[in-house]
């Protein structure tokens, strides 16, 4: 074991990461960014090192012998912020799971107890390396302490190193003369006086003279400059009060060994969990494979190869009790027969299928000669007929394989633990075994590595075996787990007769796809490739040269250096050459407006006119993917490609609509809400004037401007009514009077003006409003009508734009969500209704408060009615939901 050390001044690193790293949350809402950066700071440090012996040393909430001393000085620090104290206590949870010592101690600063264990180490002829963004530890530099002080440079950490040399090379005095340089020059970031006047290089100088502050004052009349004496005879007691304050003592009275000391292992599986719990995903490829795995799990997952086991295991399932509703079982108490499910399946094809009963085995049956898949989908199909209740991790893969319906008694774990927290990135196996059932296990990465599964499948089955066994048994053991939560956090409704349905609805339309005309498609991109060589010319000349337009660099370059525009907006890579940016100089020159065409065309062409072309499968249809777990506020999104992402704004973004085209002997048949957050807000808020003005079908910009502006009715223009609309949906938005004026170019002063007065049309709307912050302060999160949860941590957060942004979500959450509810339950009658039906025309897409029906020809009339019937009965509010369909041979034309 190496003789060197590595001490950490646990409060300095912790504080210099805080500022240093980008703030991070993790699921829960805990700031990690402070942890996160002083684990990687640590780590750089010890892979240099390679030391024997490792300690972090913290301070103490507890008055120090300075603070003792001097009150005045020490007691003045600016106060932390709760972002970071909140993460002091969990990063020395980290340590000690890491197996790293900490020391504090009452009375004593971290630096003092570093001091002392530095001394203590050098003397008995060891390494030491004292890390800590301090300088007064300076002091402290000698052939045997070498001091490292972390600066952030370029997004990076840099370390620098001090010895004696490097301490005398860069101030001009020596380590012991650092405490002197401290009284003279003073620390302001350490609340130490210093003498008025001095600074760096005139204390370097007399110290040089005279070595100390007290030789100094004693030849006081010797020293220069003028300024300095003078003021060195003044403040004589702020020089040596100062470098007392900057002496660090180095024999406190510490518990300590060495031997307590000792590197250990870091990357032990209870530091594994936490950094789980705190998602830092970068960093789990520092822990050994098998680390992370949880071993008496892996025991229980059996592998099962023939048909008379295979059959033992199917009749025990089919013995189960037939499933009651989830909703009662959980009143009742949710311990009930259940299976988790999993299905092995490569390429499309079903290998194998795990399934678990009891907490005391997962079985892993492997499709075979003897075991087909035939026989494993005909047994769980009869599984389901039979009503068993079913748990799973991805319920929509499995649609393809199964027997399924709305009906059926399946439910997702991963869409309740979304439901429960719609905030994080990941709801897989093992998000959901840590973050409900407090249990580590391996994620797929760490399983897999980077080999791909068949791979893994064909040349590792035991781990490939447990893969599918993980998320089988955590489906199993979650079910009773998750329900209860969402029971407690009154959600289980809405994960029961809203999320659930819902996946089979989204999983018809993903099957059914939506047709393309290619040749249209074509068309339309050598349409839009001529306007950009167009464009591009067009900025050529006005530039009077060429370009790349699609450089900011190059751009930037062209229209603040060359052409001498305003707004000159500098940045570590030149100009910037953003859009709002380019929005102040429309006037400047025409060349704007081109430059801005040409980047919307170019987008237009690069995402749908060749992107969609990639997407066109076999039958002629795009056949996307639709997300329910995505979004914080439960809007659905579309991926694969974004169709929900179709420009609507401009009119040659609009047409890309008309590729779209339903079969021969079909239509479409567009449905969309109108104005249905603006409803939302007047159900929710129960504002009797905003509730009125829609039960009257009246216009309600036309009413809100009326108001607003004090004009007549009929009197009111379109510039009015224009302003009024925006300033309805920004409401919605919790929109500032300064954002409100960049979108009306009118001042903050006048935009707060019409916010003020809307507030006074509608006196409950900012009642309501403000109660929805209130509550997100108090509880921690917002909720829809249909009690969907938004969790906001930004609102407890010290800094002021954190703050805002989590009063605007506050406001904004529980009205999108609920109109992102109201949809849903729309899309899942729909879809029901033409299904009972028997009819042709179904459901292809759902594009924000919009849904798309391919509609035959002889059912027109019976859709339309069907659509209009239930999107306005998937919720009683205190206004009407208004339905507008409309119907085209096209996408473009229908809507």
């Amino acid at each position: 074991m190496s003789d060197k050390i590595v001490l950490i001044d646990g409060n300095s690193i912790i504080n210099r990461a805080f500022y240093g790293v980008p703030d991070l949350t993790n699921s829960e809402g805990i700031h990690t960014n402070a942890i996160y950066g002083f684990i990687n700071i640590m780590l750089k440090i010890l892979e240099e090192e390679q030391a024997g012996y490792l300690t972090v040393a913290f301070d103490m909430k507890h008055p120090t012998f300075r603070h003792i001393k001097y009150p005045e000085y020490k007691g003045t620090r600016k106060g932390m912020p709760d972002e970071l104290r909140e993460q002091i206590p969990l990063l020395k949870e980290v340590l000690h799971a890491m197996g790293i010592r900490t020391v504090e101690k009452a009375g004593y600063e971290a630096d003092d107890i570093l001091g002392t264990i530095a001394t203590r180490c050098s003397e008995q002829g060891m390494k030491v390396s004292l890390v800590s963004g301090d300088r007064d530890l300076l002091q402290l530099a000698s052939d045997t302490i070498l001091i490292r002080i972390p600066k952030t440079k370029r997004g990076g950490t840099e370390i620098e190193n001090y010895n004696t040399a490097e301490v005398v090379e860069k101030y001009q005095v020596t380590p012991a003369q650092i405490i002197d340089l401290k009284g003279l020059m003073g620390d302001a970031s350490d609340n130490i006086p210093g003498v008025p006047g001095i600074g760096e290089k005139t204390a370097a100088k007399i110290l040089s003279a005279f070595e100390t502050v007290e030789n100094a004052y004693a030849h006081i009349d010797e020293v220069m400059p003028n300024k300095a004496r003078e003021s060195l005879r003044e403040h004589y007691d702020l020089a040596v009060l100062s470098k007392d304050l900057a002496t660090i003592k180095v024999d406190c009275e510490l518990e300590y060994t060495l031997e307590e000391a000792k590197m250990p292992s870091l990357f032990t599986p209870e530091a594994f969990a936490l950094f789980k719990r705190f998602e830092f995903k970068s960093l789990y490829n520092k822990f050994e494979g098998d680390v992370s795995r949880n071993d008496k799990l892996e025991e229980k997952f059996i592998e099962v190869t023939s048909k008379e086991e295979a059959e033992k295991i199917f009749q025990s399932i089919l013995a189960l009790k037939e499933a009651r509703d989830l909703k009662e079982l959980v009143t009742d108490g949710i311990s009930t027969d259940r299976v988790g499910l999993m299905f092995a399946c490569l390429e499309g094809t079903i290998v194998g299928v795990a399934v678990t009963y009891s907490e005391d085995t997962c079985y892993y049956l492997s499709a075979n000669e003897v075991v087909s898949v035939e026989y494993i989908l005909e047994q769980v199909n009869t599984i389901i007929e039979e009503n068993i209740m079913l748990s799973a991790v991805s319920l929509k893969e499995m649609l393809p394989y199964i027997q399924a319906t709305s009906t059926s008694k399946i439910y997702d774990m991963g869409l309740a633990s979304y439901v429960m927290n719609p905030l994080k990135d990941t709801y897989h196996y093992d998000d959901i075994a840590r973050d409900y059932l407090e249990i580590t296990v391996p994620s797929r990465e760490e399983l897999f590595g980077k080999t791909k599964e068949k791979e893994v499948f064909e040349n590792q089955k035991e781990v490939y075996k447990n893969f599918i066994c993980y998320h089988s048994y955590i489906a199993y053991l979650a079910l009773e787990k998750l329900s209860t939560q969402l029971y407690e956090a009154n959600s289980l409704e809405l994960f029961v007769d809203i999320e659930m349905p819902l996946i089979y609805t989204l999983y018809d339309m993903e099957c059914r796809g939506i047709r393309v005309n290619k040749e249209a498609l074509k068309e339309y991109g050598d349409q839009l490739e001529v306007r950009i060589k167009e464009l591009e010319k067009k900025i050529y000349e006005h530039a009077g040269e060429e370009f790349n337009i699609n450089s900011p660099k190059q751009l930037g370059i062209i229209l603040f250096e060359k052409l001498h525009m305003p707004f000159a907006k500098k940045t570590k890579t030149g100009y910037s050459t953003s859009a709002d940016v380019l929005e102040k100089l429309r006037s400047e020159d025409p060349v704007i407006d081109e430059i801005l065409e040409y980047r919307q065309l170019t987008k237009l062409k690069s995402t749908y006119a060749d992107g969609l072309a990639t997407y066109i499968a076999e039958d002629n249809r795009i056949h996307g993917k639709f997300n329910q777990t995505i979004t914080a506020t439960g809007r659905i999104s579309s991926t694969e490609p974004n169709l929900q992402n179709i420009p609507i704004r401009m009119e040659l973004g609009r047409q890309i609509r008309k590729v779209f085209i339903p079969e021969d002997g079909y239509v479409f048949l567009d449905a969309d809400y109108s104005q249905i957050e603006l409803r939302v807000l007047a159900h929710m808020s129960d504002d009797e004037r905003l509730i009125e003005a829609y039960k009257q079908e009246q216009d309600i910009h036309k009413i809100t401007a009326s108001q607003v502006f004090h004009t007549p009715l009929n009197e009111v223009t379109n510039a009015q009514r224009s302003n009024a609309k925006a300033v309805n949906f920004g409401i919605v938005y919790g929109i500032s009077s300064f954002s409100l004026g960049q979108d009306l170019n009118i001042t903050k002063k006048e935009a707060d003006v019409y916010i003020k007065k809307y507030f006074e049309t509608y006196p409950r709307v900012k009642e309501f409003l403000d109660n929805l912050v209130e509550e997100g302060k108090k509880n921690g999160y917002v909720t829809s009508l249909f009690n969907r949860r938004r969790p906001i941590p930004e609102l407890s957060s010290s800094n002021f734009m954190q703050r805002s942004f989590g009063e605007r979500v506050a406001m904004n959450s529980p009205i999108q969500g609920t109109a992102a509810d109201i949809i849903k339950i729309a899309m899942i009658r729909t879809n029901q209704k033409l299904k009972d039906l028997k009819l042709k025309s179904r459901l292809l897409l759902q594009i924000h408060d919009e849904l798309l029906i391919e509609t035959h020809k002889d059912e027109i009339e019976q859709v339309a009615n069907i659509l209009k019937d239930e999107m306005q009965g998937a919720a009683t509010l205190h206004v009407p939901l208004e339905v507008e369909v409309k119907q085209g041979n096209n996408w473009y034309e229908a809507k």
